[in-house]
């Protein structure tokens, strides 16, 4: 059981306040919840999507769309689950209990079925519904001191949980939930430890020890955004329904700015074969959490600058070091190797790894925090992680300030010299990716955030 001393632990390896306790009225106790749901129920003690969704039009129609809906489905996650995480689970006994447990987040009614390992998507059973309506609709509470793993407790049935009282329908009982309004409910599946112990995703914790949760402002407040509209055909209007938008990591609206940049040389005037250092700072103003936050050990985050001369020659600029322990990793390399658990798990003999980042430039910074498997090198499967990097991500409304020194070239043209920053997102390793055989969408980069600057070179 997590225990206080290991909260506490946990609080001052990330330089963290101790987490304040939650209220006793948010657990269940008594209730099955985590590994003890597995095979408590079946497919059909749980409401299809289809049927919400001829009252719930608007939004069974924004949850169609969602990752939610996609968590079992969606062709990175069916990769992961079936070609790396199944087989190690197979061969490891450590790791044997990912095998149904991945399930307990992605396709919960398949979990709670017992239907290990579900079919593949491409069966088209129940297990394809992922997080359904009815799911996050019979929720309860969950069991422990803090959410993670799962650890939901659950009835489904007739009575469906809410955000709203006094609600009436002519096909299901409506009950308010406190619980379903806490970032606890969102923590049971986006905090996570890994078999090892390690903190392998800890999105909700972050947001607990961030200004927003200081303010009040919870995942629900920027993940599901209230709107006046109709929750139902036959409902009343209300001015603060609740869109099930569930936006992150893969829509690009909620990516595109989620940084902002500004840049600055240390003059504005320079000559030939003289350093001029540029610096700047990337502002995390938009997420509640560390950017990037959830399966941080495939998602890439990370800053390019350029400079253009006079006559339109680029130069690409590598950021300084700092020095601090670990900071190989955060600073892109055309050569460093990684993930050779994946040659393990597969059993391929001396595999040598892939490319550690498999980004264009060498050099640039990339705002990280490394996962190490068992023998301590860098790992792709969360599962598999035993350590962890330094965290060089971006914290809620934190400022990162890189700097940039450049030796301007003796035959630098004269004129202006325009200084382009970049921010850009991956969310999987390219090199992984294409190993596996991940459609190119989910390796695409996107950009961030944009921003210029400029000094002038002196004749």
């Amino acid at each position: 059981m997590f225990t206080l001393t290991i909260l506490r632990r946990w609080s001052m390896l990330f330089g963290l306040a101790t987490i304040a306790w939650l209220p006793i009225s948010l657990f269940a106790q008594g209730e099955p919840a985590g590994d003890e749901l597995l095979g408590t129920g079946k497919y059909s003690d749980f409401e299809k999507p289809e049927a919400c969704g001829t009252c719930h039009v608007d939004i069974y129609m924004q949850w169609q769309q969602a990752m939610m809906s996609q968590a079992y489905t969606h062709p990175w996650d069916e990769i992961e689950y079936f070609k790396l995480a199944v087989p190690h689970a197979e061969k490891e006994p450590k790791v044997a209990g990912v095998k149904a447990g991945c399930n307990g987040c992605h396709a919960p009614t398949a979990f709670i079925a017992g239907d290990v390992p579900p079919p593949p998507p491409s069966a088209n059973s129940r297990a394809n519904e992922s997080v359904s309506c009815d799911v996050c609709h019979t929720i309860t509470g969950f069991k422990g001191e803090v959410p993670f793993n799962y650890n939901y407790t659950i009835k489904p049935g007739r009575v469906k949980y809410g955000n709203r009282p006094g609600l009436k329908s002519p096909h299901h009982d409506t009950k308010m939930s406190d619980f379903i309004r806490t970032t606890e409910f969102c923590g049971t599946c986006h905090n996570e430890k890994s078999p090892f112990g390690v903190w392998v995703k800890a999105t909700q914790l972050e947001w607990k020890e961030g200004p927003y949760a200081k303010e009040g402002v919870r995942c629900q407040d920027c993940h599901m955004p209230a709107a006046p509209g109709r929750s139902a055909k036959m409902a009343e209007p209300q001015k603060d329904v609740r869109q099930h938008l569930f936006h992150g990591a893969h829509s690009p609206s909620k990516l595109r700015g989620a940084v902002e940049l500004r840049a600055h040389p240390d003059r504005r005037e320079a000559e030939p074969g003289e350093d001029i250092r540029i610096t700047v700072q990337a502002f995390n103003h938009k997420a509640g959490h560390k950017i990037p936050s959830g399966s941080a050990e495939e998602r890439q985050l990370w800053m390019t600058v350029f400079a253009y001369d006079s006559e339109g020659n680029k130069y690409h600029l590598p950021v300084d070091k700092k020095g601090f322990e670990g900071e190989e990793y955060t600073i892109s390399s055309k050569t460093a190797l990684a993930y050779q658990d994946i040659g393990e798990i597969l059993g391929i003999p001396d595999f040598k790894g892939l490319e550690r980042d498999a980004l264009p430039y060498e050099g640039d910074r990339i705002f990280r925090l490394p996962y190490f498997d068992p023998k301590g090198r860098m790992t792709i499967a969360q599962w598999n992680t035993a350590s962890l990097g330094v965290d060089y991500r971006i914290g809620p409304r934190e400022t990162k300030i890189e700097t940039y020194t450049w030796t301007l070239p003796d035959d630098l043209p004269p004129g202006k010299v325009k200084i382009v920053v970049e921010m850009w997102y991956r969310r999987l390793v390219k090199s992984v990716g294409e190993y596996l055989g991940v459609p190119e969408e989910e390796m695409k980069a996107e950009l961030i955030n944009r921003t210029e600057t400029w000094f002038e070179v002196l004749d």
